[in-house]
């Protein structure tokens, strides 16, 4: 099989990254942000962000037609710089945080799974993270 490249999606918030970092891993923010479409959402969230620590996010369709856990253990946790994890299937990631003038641009790069398209996959995690500047903004 041959290797998949990385995917990375980009975005910023115009917000302070301590103000970003409290809302991308906080449960109670991340069940308000955390899906692709209208149609998506995240009933429940957990996070031990730590290194070796596990974060669940549940995410379903809202008819309940589909749903998963999207989980995994941080390798890396550096305060508001960086965020480093392997998700159950053994995938990675890696959240960038970087602070300018006030405003917060994330970079999330991650291995993409083989069931789906990985332009679908980059469309899916991108709606995911502009969900997330919305919301963080609104606040």
């Amino acid at each position: 099989m041959a290797e998949q490249t990385k995917i990375t999606v980009e975005a910023t918030v115009n917000a302070p990254v301590e103000k970003v970092w409290k809302a991308w891993n906080t449960p109670a923010d991340i069940i308000q942000w955390n899906t692709p479409d209208p149609s998506w959402h995240t009933p429940s969230s957990e996070n031990d962000l730590r290194i070796n620590g596990k974060f669940k996010n549940r995410m379903e369709a809202k008819d309940g037609s589909f749903g998963f856990d999207f989980e995994g253990t941080y390798d890396k946790v550096e305060l508001y710089k960086e965020i480093a994890y392997t998700m159950a299937d053994g995938r990675t990631a890696t959240t960038l945080f970087t602070e300018k003038n006030g405003k917060t641009t994330l970079a999330t790069t991650f291995d993409p799974e083989t069931e789906n398209d990985p332009e679908f996959q980059k469309q899916g995690w991108q709606a995911i993270l502009n969900n997330f500047v919305k919301y963080v903004e609104s606040k």
